[in-house]
């Protein structure tokens, strides 16, 4: 009985009949028209099932179904009505996307079992569901491993960005979570396309041309491109798409798409990637945001003012213990997760992987290899993430 039901009428009398016919049977919220309805969605939801009734002042039940579809898409609708007429069912059906249409008076045990149907629907679509998104991230992951192999100053922060973006989404209550996280993890994929001269520019931040900025430039577009067609991900593609588009307009695509006309997740991914960029990888980075602060223009304000609240309200003593947390390590002792608090490089100051970096399976594997041909310097400074966040520590090379 871990599933919660939202029952909705405006007669007070009818909820509380409810209360006690069911309440041994479901966990349940009840709510006193319409209004009620949606902010006890967002106190006390989320709900795998909402019954309400149709004849309502101020929100009728059609038009109330029809924003939990729109709002709550996962919860399951069900519509109460004594007014059975064919266009009240059209509607319902059309525009509330309801799932079961019953009639007033309705028998206890014939609504307990509507109820149970629901909940069993509810299950099996947040199952299928589950197992799609989880099957998807899982493919996704594998991809983006392979990638940090071949460009990891490119690949080695999509878990930074998929953290920071989730945060932020968190902050905002936005929907769809694993659109973004999808998004982040796939941004600079486009960057395959480009040649190993520009790549190597990149990563030593060796001015670039016109021509060779013109190909950077279109990397979003690219990058959609290559995603669009995967079934379920038209609306990841879009996020990537709009990734450098600044909120007043500006960057690419050229066009009169701004403001709230670019999708909520490029807006998020937009600032997190400019905030990774300028603070290497530390989002509380006091002179980043002076910088983030200063071309405010480009940020959706609201998405501004959510990451600000997380990461730039510390003061300075926090922002020392912050850089106390880096912990000096040998090569031997990284571990999966570890953002690289400084770069790693070779004893004859070649640069192999920047700060800012997040270590994966794989990309430990190849400086596994790079490191028995090639010693790095040491120290090698790390910012190492809660022991239960991490599996346990595996060493990097034998001692």
């Amino acid at each position: 009985m871990s599933e919660k039901i939202l029952f909705v009428d405006d007669d007070a009398n009818v909820l509380a009949s409810y209360t006690r016919q069911l309440r041994k049977r479901f966990k349940f919220v009840t709510a006193q028209g319409g209004e009620a309805a949606l902010a006890a969605a967002q106190s006390d939801g989320p709900f795998a099932v909402i019954v309400s009734d149709m004849q309502m002042p101020g929100m009728n039940g059609v038009e109330l179904l029809g924003k939990f579809a729109e709002l709550y898409p996962t919860t399951v609708r069900v519509m109460l009505t004594g007014n059975a007429d064919q266009q009240t069912a059209m509607d319902a059906v059309n525009d509330g996307h309801i799932f079961r249409f019953i009639t007033k008076p309705c028998p206890p045990e014939d609504l307990a079992s509507a109820i149970d149907a629901a909940l069993a629907q509810y299950r099996l679509l947040n199952a299928e569901r589950e197992l799609l998104e989880q099957t998807l991230a899982g493919s996704i992951k594998v991809l983006v491993d392979v990638l940090s192999l071949v460009d990891a100053e490119a690949f080695g922060k999509t878990r930074l960005l998929r953290g920071m973006t989730r945060k932020i989404a968190g902050q905002l209550k936005l929907p769809n979570l694993w659109q973004l996280d999808m998004a982040a993890m796939l941004s600079p994929i486009g960057r395959i396309t480009l040649p190993n001269e520009i790549t190597a520019k990149l990563r030593k931040r060796v001015k670039l041309d016109e021509d060779e900025r013109a190909m950077v430039a279109r990397v979003p577009e690219i990058s959609r491109d290559l995603i669009a067609n995967i079934p379920r991900l038209q609306d990841v593609s879009e996020i990537i798409y709009y990734q450098a588009k600044g909120f007043d307009g500006s960057g690419f695509p050229e066009g009169d798409v701004k403001g709230e006309d670019i999708p909520i997740g490029a807006r998020v991914l937009r600032l997190v990637n400019d905030l990774v960029k300028l603070s290497a990888g530390q989002p509380k980075d006091p002179e980043a945001w002076e910088q983030l602060n200063g071309r405010a223009q480009l940020y959706d304000p609201t998405v501004l003012a959510a990451a600000r609240a997380l990461y730039a309200s510390e003061s300075q003593d926090e922002a020392a213990e912050t850089q106390e947390k880096r912990e000096a390590m040998t090569f031997g002792r990284l571990r999966p997760g570890d953002l690289l608090a400084s770069n790693i490089e070779t004893s004859d100051d070649q640069l192999i992987l920047a700060a800012g970096n997040e270590l994966s399976e794989a990309l430990l594997e190849k400086l596994r290899n790079l490191h028995r041909v090639r010693k790095f310097k040491e120290p090698i400074y790390v910012v190492r993430p809660p022991a239960s966040d991490t599996a346990p520590e595996k060493p990097t090379a034998a001692a």
